[in-house]
């Protein structure tokens, strides 16, 4: 965790100020913004034994952002070193962008900040790691992350006030099952967001 405050240049650690040419909202300084990315450097060694500083992949969570998907997730997941900055007040200094990779947004709607966005992401991003989710068998076969929804899922007891549980589920015939589940994620997709199925077949 990075407190911008700590790059502030003025006694009161002040890292906001009104927008030029007026408006509603506080806007996050440009300079504590700066510094405080700049301060976030990753320091290895190379085969010469000279140190090296890499920027890392820095992340604007934003309203104007790309709407996190899963197709994010994926690319997300192969960087090393990922910085996210939480905007607040009416924003940031536009100037920041020069020194931002990416926006990435979680809705269309908007939030006093960016820190619960960040939550979200890096919940996201943290499942998919090897060893968070024990078997990972789990994950590919969580909704989106082959564009279809997940099938539905039961537990004991087989009856509640004559609801029962699918005969197939609890008939012991695995390859049965299987042919089930994709066939009622299938459906569930088809019904409740056609768009996945649109978007899985113009990929293929």
């Amino acid at each position: 965790m990075i407190n911008i405050r700590s790059f502030a240049s003025d006694k009161r650690k002040k890292i906001d100020d009104k927008p030029f040419g007026g408006g509603c909202g506080m806007v996050m300084k440009i300079e504590p913004l700066y510094f405080a990315i700049k301060s976030i450097l990753i320091k290895r060694k190379s085969y010469s034994y000279k140190n090296i500083y890499e920027k890392p992949y820095v992340i604007y969570m934003s309203p104007q952002g790309k709407t996190l998907k899963n197709s994010i997730i994926k690319k997300l997941i192969r960087f090393k070193h990922i910085v996210i900055l939480c905007g607040h007040y009416e924003g940031v200094d536009e100037r920041i962008m020069n020194y931002v990779d990416e926006e990435i947004s979680i809705g269309d709607y908007v939030l006093s900040g960016g820190e619960i966005p960040a939550m979200v992401l890096i919940n996201t991003l943290s499942r998919m790691l090897p060893g968070v989710i024990e078997k990972y068998k789990c994950i590919i076969n969580d909704s989106f992350y082959k564009d279809n929804l997940d099938y539905p899922c039961y537990t004991r007891p087989a009856i509640f006030k004559n609801l029962k549980v699918p005969e197939v589920l609890l008939s012991g015939n695995h390859k049965e099952i299987e042919k089930w589940k994709k066939k009622i994620a299938y459906e569930r997709t088809k019904k409740r967001r056609p768009d996945l199925l649109k978007k899985s077949k113009k990929d293929f």
